[in-house]
């Protein structure tokens, strides 16, 4: 099966900027949709951006104009790329297919903290 990997995540000050990687064992972005989720404790996972086949991406309107998700297919690469951070944007970051699947990786910490 897929394994996916997370990284990029840490402590930044309000307004700062992170740039998320989640790398698969295999050649899967091009195929198919993907997305990156976010889960805050006590609340469901919510889907942050994702980004299909053919390039079309989608965001949550609560990062819109703020995250940008892209891929790089050829290193089986998927990034999401975000500025502005606000201290409700803290959450662990996940990345899978759209509509997930049941397998979820460790994710990567996003903390926004003075």
């Amino acid at each position: 099966q897929v394994q996916l990997v997370e990284s990029g995540g840490g402590l930044v000050q309000p307004g700062g900027s992170l740039r998320l990687s989640c790398v698969s064992s295999g050649s899967i972005w091009s195929f198919f949709p993907t997305a990156w989720y976010r889960l805050i404790p006590g609340k469901p996972r919510e889907l942050v951006a994702s980004i299909t086949s053919g390039g079309s991406t989608k965001y949550a309107d609560s990062v819109k104009g703020r995250f940008t998700i892209s891929a790089d297919s050829a290193k089986n690469t998927m990034f999401l790329e975000m500025n502005n951070l606000k201290p409700e944007d803290s959450a662990v970051y996940y990345c899978n297919f759209r509509p997930p699947t049941e397998t979820w990786g460790r994710g990567t910490q996003v903390t926004v903290s003075s």
